[in-house]
């Protein structure tokens, strides 16, 4: 499925209101609470989506001026990124989420049509142009905007992109038959998590 500049922009746009509004409100306690993701705190995800959009915003500025800036300096860096949910306070985990969200969105608006064609290279090891990024920054909020387990569903998620995430995901695993069902709960069972689908064999999470 083809998806645009302008359709990967406003789906990480609502992926970051959804989270932010998931999140708003909350306490320490929840912070250390289990998500729906097998292993992670709903800490985990709010630091690790706060920390993707720092290295999302590094890719950014490596389009802007050309200057090679990888998203993280290493492996254990994302992973030090993730754990760090696990160490703060609410204030100061929601702090961190928002300044990313904002910041990484004033990157967007910053490159110019010219930029947006310049190449990066990507976590793993990935070259894109950077109209990619929006896209990747839209997977993130929305599909841990579900994970995070605070009332959103992949039902709330716009029909496009669950037509998108379903089109990469399967050409991901290689897939070129799918079980029929609505397409909130394909789009589910392809990332790995739980969905309402009858006989579809188990998947490990995807992202």
């Amino acid at each position: 499925m083809s998806r645009s500049l302008e359709d990967a922009r406003a789906w990480a746009a609502l992926g970051n209101e959804l989270v932010l509004r998931a999140v708003a409100g909350m306490t320490d306690d929840d912070l250390r609470a289990p998500s729906t993701l097998p292993g992670w705190s709903v800490g985990n995800l709010v630091a690790h989506l706060a920390a993707n959009g720092d290295a999302l915003l590094n890719l950014v500025t490596w389009a802007r001026t050309g200057v090679e800036t990888p998203m993280y300096a290493s492996p254990e860096d994302r992973a030090q990124g993730i754990a760090k949910g696990d160490t703060l306070t609410a204030a100061e985990a929601l702090a961190w989420l928002e300044s990313s969200i904002a910041n990484l969105a004033a990157g967007f608006d910053s490159l110019s049509g010219e930029q947006w064609s310049s190449e990066v290279v990507t976590a793993q090891g990935r070259t894109v142009p950077a109209t990619e990024l929006p896209w990747m920054r839209s997977r993130e909020s929305l599909i841990h905007a579900v994970d995070l387990g605070r009332g959103v569903a992949f039902a709330d998620l716009p029909e496009g992109f669950l037509d998108a995430l379903i089109a990469e995901i399967s050409a991901r695993r290689g897939l070129t038959e799918l079980p029929g069902g609505p397409t909130p709960e394909v789009a589910a069972w392809l990332a790995g998590r739980a969905h309402s689908l009858v006989c579809a064999p188990a998947l490990g999470a995807w992202l």
